[in-house]
C-alpha cells in the first residue's frame, strides 16, 4: 500500500532534483519497500496520473501479480511511476 501522505512526499522529494535514474535510485534509497520506475509522460496511457505536477507525473503500479500494471488504488500500490512532463 502506498498511501496519499507518502505519494505527496515523494512528490515533495523530487521538487528541484534532475529527473533521471539518478533520482530513481535516491528515491528507492529513501523507500525500500517501494518499487520505483522512469519513464516519459507521453509514454503512458490509459490511465489517470495520481499525483499531477508541471515537470512530473506520478503513476501507482500494481506488482503483487507476476507483471506489473497501472492502478488507480492506493491499497494495491506496490510501486511509484515518475512521469517526466517535457512541454513541447
Amino acid at each position: 500500500m502506498i498511501t496519499p501522505e507518502q505519494l505527496q512526499a515523494i512528490a515533495d522529494s523530487l521538487e528541484g532534483q534532475p529527473l533521471n535514474d539518478a533520482v530513481v535510485a535516491f528515491l528507492r534509497a529513501q523507500y525500500p519497500n517501494i518499487h520505483f520506475s522512469y519513464c516519459m509522460d507521453d509514454d503512458v496511457s490509459g490511465v489517470k496520473a495520481k499525483f499531477e505536477n508541471p515537470r512530473f507525473n506520478l503513476y501507482l503500479i500494481d506488482g503483487r501479480e507476476h507483471c506489473l500494471c497501472m492502478t488507480n488504488n492506493h491499497e494495491v500500490a506496490t510501486g511509484v511511476l515518475v512521469a517526466e512532463v517535457i512541454n513541447d
